[in-house]
């Protein structure tokens, strides 16, 4: 089963250059597990309710992060 991260970041204003978010990560606002991407799409949704979001200043992304093993090892 994968989990998931709802993640709420600041914009970062266009400067001509190409984002990578592995050099330079957006700031993060809020972070926020989910078992499930069910549970992760209704997190976000309510993210995508804030004036900040709706603004354009503030995005919302959800990541997948991971398996969790189904059965414990043995």
């Amino acid at each position: 089963m994968t989990r998931f991260l709802v993640v709420l970041t600041d914009v970062r204003p266009a400067n001509g250059h190409e984002r990578d978010e592995r050099t330079t990560p957006e700031r993060r606002r809020q972070v926020v597990g989910a078992s499930s991407r069910e549970a992760a799409d209704r997190i976000a949704g309510a993210f995508m309710a804030l004036g900040m979001v709706r603004a354009g200043r503030q995005r919302v992304k959800v990541i997948a992060v991971g398996r969790r093993p189904r059965h414990p090892v043995s």
